[in-house]
């Protein structure tokens, strides 16, 4: 289904959604690993980077506003700590929210730790809740003051304990006459009786109507399901093959998935009943509105952990931006070319260097780096900083004129300058997916720029180089004829 003619229209800015649910704290600590434990058979994280970012229905609630829309989450925490980070996060982007604070009880953390784009473990501290008398009332009496203010709510049910009341929060926005979605987790769906959208992955379909071998049947048990528990539609997501729209008075529309590559599934069914949501209170159809939750979970799954989907980057994914400038570049534009491929899918390699004179050697490698992406930088030395490198006689030729050169091979995309002593700072702002050296390294630890690049989940790759072909050579083999004819 091709929206494109008509996507750069759509904005989510009058929606108004009420996100009620398990909310949780997502902890992300980053860092290399090189060696195993001397205590245990385990690898040893170096942790360079920690990131704290809402989890669970928090997350869902930034998955909407990210589009721009206005929401308000609602839910339980503990009455400690990671609560007041939860509750600083949402308000720092602009998350309406109310937390209700348990005393005895600890805010939902889950703590992840990532090596090389690896989740080596994850460390959740979460107990259900089991007694809400004390706040139960208010949680009701909040939730029927801010039902009052939106135009869909999405009931984000993680089985943590906050939904035990989820048949009368379905009943109240019925009675309001606003749609009512449930990512439900519970294996008995008739407590979901009467909501209007159903969103359970696949395995969570199958565990309560049973494994189909065919779409057709899974297509008729969902039917079954709807009709069983007065349910409208069903939205299932299926992984690599998609998004199935069930719709009880319509026929079944199979939307195909649309992630390049997989980087991080974490938070991607947050990200599709976000857009959904925002997309129904946006007054759309629930299959245009699944069309795009689609593509944010496809660009959502090529990002580390659980991440907003901003408009924007649906926009460049849907291919609203087709033309992206190659070639020599100026910074900032890079920068923006950069993003614009990112929201594609589109990997991005980067290599560094003086490329004083381009030879058969710097082709090859150049090529080999195309092989591993889609987009190619080459960030180059400006000529005050080669003169620094390799001595005053140098560059051979001006920056102006190596970028030229390097921008005419198929193998490069863009070409752009730096004139600090090591690309670090340009690494950082670009962040690629791949960063590339030639085999003159030993270890990928030398190279600059490899510690970020690898926290961030990405890869650093040395290269082959052609035997007995460089610039240094060349520059004595042209002085030693130049020795001869005189």
């Amino acid at each position: 289904m091709d929206f494109n003619a008509d996507f750069h229209s759509i904005l989510f800015s009058d929606a108004r959604v009420l996100v009620l649910g398990d909310v949780m704290l997502d902890r992300y600590l980053f860092g290399g690993t090189s060696r195993i434990s001397p205590e245990a058979p385990v690898p040893v994280v170096q942790v360079d980077r920690i990131d704290e970012r809402p989890g669970g229905a928090a997350n869902v609630a930034l998955g909407v506003r990210a589009l721009g829309a206005f929401v308000h989450v609602l839910g339980i925490t503990g009455r400690d700590e990671n609560a007041e980070i939860l509750q600083g996060l949402l308000t720092k982007e602009d998350v309406s929210h109310h937390l209700i604070s348990l005393p005895n009880v600890s805010t939902i953390t889950k703590l992840r730790v990532l090596s090389r784009n690896q989740q080596m473990i994850r460390l959740d501290t979460e107990k259900r809740f089991s007694d809400l008398t004390e706040v139960e009332a208010l949680l009701w009496e909040t939730y029927c003051t801010a039902i009052q203010n939106v135009n869909t709510v999405i009931l984000s049910d993680y089985d943590k304990g906050t939904l035990t009341n989820i048949s009368a929060f379905i009943q109240k926005a019925r009675s309001h006459q606003i749609p009512i979605l449930v990512d439900p987790k519970s294996r008995d769906f008739s407590i979901y009786r009467g909501a209007t959208v159903l969103t359970p992955n696949l395995k969570e379909f199958e565990t309560v109507a049973g494994v189909s071998s065919t779409e057709e049947g899974m297509v008729e048990k969902a039917y079954r399901l709807m009709e069983a528990h007065d349910i409208q539609a069903m939205v299932i997501t299926r992984s690599e093959r998609g998004i199935s729209v069930i719709e009880a008075n319509g026929p079944a529309t199979h939307i195909p998935a649309i992630a390049k590559e997989v980087h991080d599934v974490t938070g991607a069914g947050d990200t599709v009943i976000a857009v959904i949501g925002a997309g129904l209170a946006s007054g759309m159809d629930l299959v245009k509105a699944a069309s795009i939750g689609n593509r944010a979970a496809g660009i959502a799954v090529g990002k580390l952990g659980a991440a907003a989907v901003t408009v924007h980057e649906l926009q460049m994914a849907w291919g609203e931006e087709q033309n992206i400038p190659v070639g020599i570049m100026e910074e900032e534009a890079l920068l923006n070319a950069v993003r614009i491929s990112k929201a594609k899918g589109e990997r991005i390699v980067f290599t560094n260097g003086c490329f004083d004179i381009l030879h058969a050697g710097h082709v090859m490698y150049l090529e080999q780096a195309k092989r591993l992406g889609d987009r190619v930088i080459v960030a180059v030395n400006t000529d005050a900083s080669v003169s620094k490198l390799k001595g005053p006689t140098r560059p051979i030729n001006d920056v102006e004129e190596r970028m030229q050169v390097l921008a005419a091979l198929k193998s490069v995309d863009w070409v752009v300058s730096f004139s600090e002593d090591t690309p670090d700072r340009i690494i950082q702002q670009i962040s690629p997916h791949i960063l590339v050296k030639g085999g003159d390294y030993k270890n990928i630890n030398e190279i600059p720029g490899a510690k970020y690049v690898l926290s961030q989940g990405g890869k650093v790759q040395l290269l082959g180089l052609k035997e007995g072909v460089s610039t240094t050579r060349m520059i004595e083999k042209t002085r030693s004829i130049n020795e001869v004819l005189l």
